[in-house]
C-alpha cells in the first residue's frame, strides 16, 4: 500500500531566519488549521488509514512563492512563516514541492521562550532527544494531530473560538518524566530519520485532555516520522 504523507513547507529566507520555537508552533498550528476544515477530508482520511507521516521542506524566495501559488494554508506565528498542503502519495508529491529541500532546518531560539499559558494546549518535546528544527516540526504537527483526536466536541468548539492555540516547549527532566505515565497522548517515532523507533518525541497537554474524556476508536501512542 503506497504511503502518503502531509507536505510541510517552512519559510527560511537567508536574511532572517525565523525563531525555532515559532517554527514548531507555526506547524503544529498548521496542522490544526488542516484538521479544522473539509475542503481536503478525502485525502486527509486516506491518509489517515495508513499512517500521519509529515515531511518539512524549506523554501525561500521564489520557492516560497511558488509554495503559496499550490493548495493549501498558510499560517504565520511570530517571525515564522510555515504551509501545510493536502497530503499526497509519497512518491506523487506537486512537482513545485518536490524540488524543495528536506536538510538545513536548523533553526535556533534567540532566548528562552516565555513560560506558556497554562489554559492552554501545549506540546512538550523531549527534553533528552536531539532533533533537527525539520525533524521536530514534524514531531510538533504529530503532537498536535493527537491533541485533536483527543478533543471531544465541546473541548475543540472552545479550542477552535480561542484560535486554536498551541504552545511549544522543551520540559524539563522533571517534567518530562511525571509525563510518560500520565496518561496523556505520546507521539513515538516509526524511526526512519535521525532517531531511534518507538522514541517518544512529544507529549500533548491540555487542561481537557487532563479530564480524560473522549478517546476516539484506535487512539494511543502513535508511532509516526
Amino acid at each position: 500500500m503506497n504511503q502518503w504523507v502531509l507536505p510541510l513547507v517552512v519559510r527560511i529566507e537567508r536574511a532572517a531566519p525565523p525563531e525555532r520555537t515559532d517554527a514548531l508552533e507555526a506547524a503544529a498550528h498548521a496542522v490544526l488549521r488542516l484538521l479544522d476544515q473539509d475542503e481536503w477530508a478525502d485525502p486527509i482520511a486516506q491518509w489517515e488509514r495508513i499512517g500521519i507521516r509529515k515531511v518539512v521542506r524549506r523554501a525561500r524566495g521564489a520557492e516560497w512563492r511558488r509554495a503559496l501559488a499550490l493548495p493549501g494554508i498558510s499560517v504565520e506565528v511570530r517571525t515564522a512563516e510555515v504551509r501545510t498542503h493536502p497530503p499526497v502519495p509519497l512518491d506523487d508529491w506537486p512537482r513545485d514541492l518536490q524540488r524543495l529541500q528536506v536538510s538545513g532546518t536548523d533553526l535556533t531560539d534567540s532566548g528562552v521562550p516565555g513560560r506558556p499559558d497554562p489554559e492552554s494546549a501545549v506540546l512538550w518535546v523531549n527534553p533528552y532527544l536531539e532533533m533537527s528544527a525539520g525533524k521536530a516540526m514534524a514531531q510538533a504537527g504529530h503532537g498536535a494531530q493527537l491533541a485533536w483526536w483527543g478533543s471531544d466536541e465541546r473541548a475543540r468548539d472552545a479550542w477552535r473560538d480561542a484560535g486554536l492555540g498551541v504552545a511549544v516547549r522543551v520540559a524539563s527532566p522533571e517534567l518530562w518524566n511525571s509525563l510518560v505515565d500520565s496518561g496523556l497522548p505520546v507521539v513515538r517515532d516509526a524511526g526512519f530519520t535521525e532517531i531511534a523507533p518507538g522514541s517518544v518525541t512529544v507529549i500533548a497537554d491540555a487542561p481537557w485532555l487532563r479530564l480524560g474524556g473522549f478517546r476516539p476508536a484506535g487512539w494511543g501512542p502513535l508511532r509516526a516520522t
